[in-house]
């Protein structure tokens, strides 16, 4: 692995911007071991595993590591990509320290709950492993910025799991909003309405199941007595480990409202909300909530709720940037333009509606394998824009949390109450990394 890793070292530096890269062939045997580039997936149970799955159809990639704190996920997984590549990985790990001390490892996934991004991909950094994050980055303000100051000391190649910057459909409807087509855009409205989503009922606390190594699961977060409506997927509705829907989907969706209108950080926040739909259930995080960020000349507005459907423009998880001349309308499936029409006339040409490839985490992953053999960090979904977009949610739920109007000085809200949230305490012997 010595002589591809000096390879890499050594590549020519280009830029990717929001190119996408080509989908590679091959078979694997036809690769050479120095051109194999060795992945380890750190939480195996949700996305992990699909982003591992996306990266298996590259011929030059190979899992060679799996590591998750539930044995049945883990011997499961195992099973998974040996049915994918005809062999189980090499190494099989519960603690994510010993998958990121094994120097065969050129890549590895950070698949686990929100709380835990930042220590395993800062420690991922300091060994010299390129990373491929879900979102969102990080939990907290700190957090994020801690992340970008290692990628950027490691000169570590990371993508940000926020595929829809690599989604063609998503790309060419921004090429749209920054033609000026639609005069002046005075709002960003974004929906997330997730009927799917229904409540979590309330169940007791019980033993730790068996395979489970609960004590890391939690890390630096509080000690709690195991219930499942915390463990796996469920987690995101709590505050010791997520964002609730802000952070879950928000990243993905308010990522383009900041994309398109070419911003990053509002000037104002304030948010509103509660259990409004099961205010008995078990999660803490808001199942209904609005935000507001100021902007100069203009708004975004977030809108979300849980276990109803009925979002904006007909579609549950969508934007609508609104302008003189017209809104365009976009969401994972297509994108579409809504003329204007006032006193009998109409502003603008419609688009009508065109449908998106559903390319995205395809070309996702594409993207970074080729940003990687370029060591180029300008991936599709850079560290930087991955820290934008997970302050920019932790803003609005610090808003809702503080019920207060808040003012972002892009460091600080001068609040006391409100700045409590920007940097989070670790449970011992878990530490905050510092870079």
């Amino acid at each position: 692995m010595t002589s591809r890793r000096e390879f890499l070292k050594n590549a020519a530096i280009t830029t990717a911007g929001l190119g996408l890269a080509p989908a590679l062939s091959g078979t694997l045997n036809s690769c050479a071991p120095s051109d194999r580039i060795n992945v380890g997936v750190i939480g195996c149970n949700g996305m992990g595993f699909s982003d591992l799955t996306a990266f298996l159809e590259h011929p030059e990639v190979e899992c060679l590591a799996l590591c998750d704190i539930d044995e049945s996920v883990l011997n499961k997984r195992a099973a998974d990509v040996e049915k994918l590549r005809g062999k189980k990985p090499a190494n099989l790990y519960k603690d994510w320290r010993a998958l990121i001390d094994n120097k065969d490892i050129d890549l590895v996934i950070v698949g686990t709950p929100d709380h835990w991004h930042c220590m395993q991909m800062v420690a991922a950094c300091e060994a010299g492993k390129d990373v491929y994050c879900e979102k969102p980055l990080g939990r907290t303000i700190e957090e994020c910025n801690i992340m970008l100051k290692a990628a950027k000391k490691y000169k570590t190649v990371v993508q940000v799991g926020q595929w829809q910057r690599s989604d063609p459909h998503w790309l060419e409807a921004v090429d749209f909003i920054r033609s000026g087509k639609l005069g002046k855009i005075r709002l960003v409205r974004v929906y997330s309405y997730q009927g799917w989503n229904t409540s979590i009922p309330v169940v007791p606390d019980e033993p730790v199941p068996a395979g489970v190594d609960y004590d890391m699961w939690l890390g630096p977060a509080p000690s709690r007595p195991f219930n499942r409506n915390r463990f796996h997927f469920t987690f995101r509705w709590f505050w010791d480990y997520a964002g609730g829907l802000m952070t879950d989907w928000g990243v993905h969706l308010l990522d383009f409202a900041l994309f398109g209108m070419n911003v990053t950080a509002p000037k104002s926040i304030m948010a509103t909300g509660g259990k409004f739909g099961y205010p008995d259930d078990a999660c803490e995080t808001p199942d209904s909530m609005q935000a507001i960020y100021e902007f100069d000349g203009f708004n975004v507005m977030w809108d979300h709720a849980i276990g109803i459907n009925d979002g904006g423009y007909g579609r549950n998880a969508v934007l609508g940037f609104v302008g003189e001349n017209g809104t365009l309308v976009v969401d994972r499936s297509g994108w579409e333009v809504r003329p204007e029409v006032v006193n009998k006339v109409t502003r603008m040409e419609a688009v009508p509606w065109k449908n998106g490839a559903g390319l995205g985490l395809k070309n996702h992953v594409a993207n970074h394998l080729e940003c990687i053999k370029k060591r180029n960090q300008n991936t599709n979904a850079s560290v930087e824009i991955g820290a934008h977009i997970a302050k920019f949610s932790a803003l609005g739920n610090i808003a809702y949390r503080t019920g207060k109007k808040l003012f972002w000085d892009g460091t600080s809200f001068a609040d006391p109450e409100a700045d409590k949230y920007l940097v989070p305490q670790y449970r011992e012997p878990w530490k905050l990394p510092k870079i």
